[in-house]
């Protein structure tokens, strides 16, 4: 018993320190595609949470990137509305939009930040 815990161990470790948001764009794309195939039924899945959980560290992650560019005095990243609207079909057509031989090496945040850039550019 013992033995099994030790050689868990390490792995529990990595996904515990493995950051919301740094999923990459094909996984988080293939977890929600296979969400979809299963249409109702989805809605017990565990997977919903863990793809919440990755926009929820994007989002965050963003967040605070605007908020310490605005206190360093630097140009922001992007200048989104008060109340920015943005759907789950405008993020997905967006991470669709990268090369298939790229979506494996940009992260679910990397992709974020980079719609927010393109959709709410500084003038």
């Amino acid at each position: 018993m013992r033995a099994k815990f030790l050689i868990a161990l390490p792995f529990a470790l990595v996904m515990l320190t493995a950051a919301a948001g740094d999923m990459s764009i094909a996984t988080f794309l293939g977890k929600a595609d296979g969400l979809k195939a299963k249409g109702i039924l989805a809605m017990g899945s565990p997977e919903i949470e863990v793809l919440k959980g990755e926009m929820q560290g994007a989002t965050r992650a963003y967040r605070t990137r605007i908020e310490g560019d605005k206190k360093a005095g630097k140009a922001p990243h992007s200048c989104p509305p008060a109340q920015a609207k943005m759907t789950s079909n405008d993020l997905m057509k967006h991470f669709r939009s990268y090369p298939a031989s790229r979506q494996s090496n940009v992260s679910v945040r990397t992709g974020f930040f980079d719609l927010m850039k393109k959709r709410y550019p500084c003038k």
